[in-house]
C-alpha cells in the first residue's frame, strides 16, 4: 500500500485551520448565549411596566435646555445653537442624562415610560454632537471603523443594560410601541430630521406632540414637498419601509397628516418620484 506523509508546510496547514476552526466554534459557543440573552432582555424587560404606578420623572432640565438653545431656522427647521452652551448648562445635561439612568424604567406606567426613552435618545444626541462639536454632521462620529455615525456606540446603562442609541429607538421604542410617529419625535442632530420639540415630553403632551411631530414633519419641505407635479419625500419613508409601508399605503399616512394646502397637492398621485435627505448638523449657520 502506497503511504504517503505530508510535508512540514502541510501539518502546519492542517495543524493552523484545526485551531483556527476550533477557536470560531468555541467563540460561537460564547457569544450566541450572550447575543441572544441580550436581544431578549431589552424586548423582554423594557415591555415590562407598572401601570399602578404613579411614579412621574422630572424632565424639567432637558425643557430648560432647549428653551435656552433652540431657535427658528428656515423651512421651519429648529435649530441647536451647539456652540453657545455653557460649561452649566453641559454640566446640568450631564446630570440630566444621569438622573434618567438611575430611574426603574419597569416601575414606571407605559404612559411615562414613552416620554423617557423619547427624551434620553434626544438628550443623549445633543450630549454626542457636544461632546465632538464642532462637527459638519452627525454622520462625522463613528461608532466603529465602518460606521457612518454614532449609532451603534453603547452610551447610557438603564437597569443593567448598556444601550446605544440605535438600541433605544429600535429594538424599545420601534419595537414596543409599534408607532409610526416614533419617527417623528425621535431627532437625529440634522436638518432633514424632524424637530426637536421645544419642551421635554411628559405624560401628559406626549400625545398631542406625537401628532404636531407627524403634522409638521409632513407639511415641511423636508418630509414632503414637489419639484412640477414630482413628489419629492424624505428618505425617512424608504428607510423604514417596514413601518410605512407600500408608497400607496405611504401616501395614505401622508395625506392623513396633510394640511389642506399639501392635501390638494396630493389629489390624484399614486406615486413618489425620488427620496432626499439632508444630513447638515440642525446648528446655526
Amino acid at each position: 500500500m502506497l503511504q504517503v506523509s505530508p510535508g512540514r508546510g502541510v501539518t502546519a496547514s492542517l495543524s493552523w485551520f484545526g485551531f483556527a476552526a476550533l477557536a470560531f466554534l468555541i467563540f460561537l459557543a460564547v457569544m450566541a448565549p450572550l447575543t441572544a440573552a441580550r436581544a431578549a432582555s431589552l424586548d423582554e424587560v423594557f415591555s415590562k411596566s407598572n401601570e399602578a404606578s404613579a411614579e412621574t420623572v422630572d424632565h424639567a432640565p432637558w425643557s430648560r435646555l432647549l428653551a435656552a438653545y433652540l431657535s427658528d431656522g428656515p423651512q421651519n427647521v429648529k435649530l441647536f445653537n451647539y456652540a453657545a452652551v455653557t460649561k452649566d448648562d453641559r454640566q446640568a445635561l450631564k446630570t440630566y442624562l444621569g438622573q434618567l439612568q438611575k430611574v426603574q424604567v419597569t416601575g414606571l406606567s407605559r404612559k411615562a415610560q414613552m416620554p423617557f426613552w423619547i427624551n434620553l435618545y434626544n438628550a443623549l444626541t445633543v450630549e454626542v454632537i457636544l461632546e465632538n462639536y464642532p462637527v459638519e454632521s452627525i454622520r462625522d462620529i463613528k461608532s466603529g471603523l465602518f460606521s457612518s455615525g454614532p449609532w451603534g456606540s453603547e452610551l447610557v446603562t438603564v437597569e443593567g443594560h448598556r444601550l446605544s442609541l440605535d438600541d433605544i429607538e429600535h429594538e424599545i421604542l420601534r419595537a414596543i410601541w409599534q408607532d409610526k410617529r416614533i419617527h417623528y419625535v425621535v431627532n437625529c442632530a440634522s436638518i432633514g430630521c424632524p424637530n426637536l420639540a421645544v419642551e421635554a415630553y411628559t405624560e401628559e403632551n406626549t400625545p398631542q406632540l406625537l401628532d404636531k411631530g407627524a403634522r409638521d414633519y409632513i407639511n415641511s419641505p423636508r418630509g414632503v414637498r414637489f419639484e412640477g407635479d414630482d413628489i419629492i419625500a424624505s428618505k425617512l419613508f424608504s428607510w423604514y419601509d417596514d413601518d410605512f409601508g407600500s408608497e400607496t399605503e405611504l401616501l395614505a399616512h401622508i395625506r392623513d397628516h396633510a394640511d389642506p394646502e399639501l392635501l390638494s397637492k396630493l389629489e390624484g398621485k399614486t406615486e413618489i418620484y425620488d427620496y432626499e435627505y439632508d444630513w447638515a448638523l440642525n446648528a446655526p449657520r
